[in-house]
């Protein structure tokens, strides 16, 4: 899976090469862990005795001036889990899949060249499928880390991340009057945190 990730981020930047060309390219693979198991819950519709599972996926970052970055984020998460059958039937073993396409930005703080501390802030979805049945909804991430540059064409990137994703979402009327109507909005959102590492390349 990683490393069809690094092959569609190498495809975005061959699409673009002037602004490959123009400015500083980073491509992470990246691999950590990934709690919080509430889209396992949503996709068998029953309580998961499971908090979460390991995540990989690739990150493309594109600087756009000094310690400010353009970053596109794609992770992918799987697990398997064991879900007892009705009326004494078998248990039966269900995958469960969450995908994130996030982008946004990254802003680097500090003047060593060395070591670079960092907060991001994303925008994108999530797609979260079991056999047969998937789902997307809007999603918001954000977190921060460090990237350490033994060299100049090679780092290391170390992340935490917290995703939000709207979902359900729904609003009604509540009353109205002559000063207007009353609206109630109902959100059910699914958190999610998560933990990287990854090699960067430095282009």
């Amino acid at each position: 899976m990683t490393r069809n990730l690094v092959r569609v981020a190498v495809v975005l930047l061959l699409c673009h090469p002037a602004v490959a060309a123009a400015q500083t390219v980073e491509v992470s693979p990246i691999a950590g862990y990934r709690f919080g198991g509430g889209f396992f819950e949503r996709a068998t519709n029953q309580p998961v005795d499971l908090d979460g599972a390991p995540a990989v996926g690739a990150v493309v970052s594109i600087q756009l001036h000094d310690g400010l970055w353009f970053e596109g984020l794609l992770t992918h998460q799987e697990a398997r889990i064991d879900v007892p059958g009705a009326n004494l039937s078998p248990v039966t073993r269900v995958r469960i899949t969450v995908d994130q396409w996030l982008a946004g930005g990254l802003q680097e703080f500090g003047t060593s060249h060395a070591v670079r501390p960092f907060t991001t802030g994303l925008l994108g979805l999530t797609r979260y499928a079991a056999e047969g049945d998937s789902e997307v909804r809007f999603a918001i991430g954000g977190g921060g880390g460090v990237k350490l540059r033994p060299s100049r064409h090679v780092a290391a990137r170390l992340d935490g991340r917290v995703y939000m994703t709207v979902a359900d979402f729904d609003g009604n009327t509540v009353g109205c009057g002559r000063g207007g109507c009353l609206v109630g909005f109902y959100a059910d959102l699914v958190w999610q945190a998560e933990f990287t590492a990854g090699v960067t390349i430095i282009f």
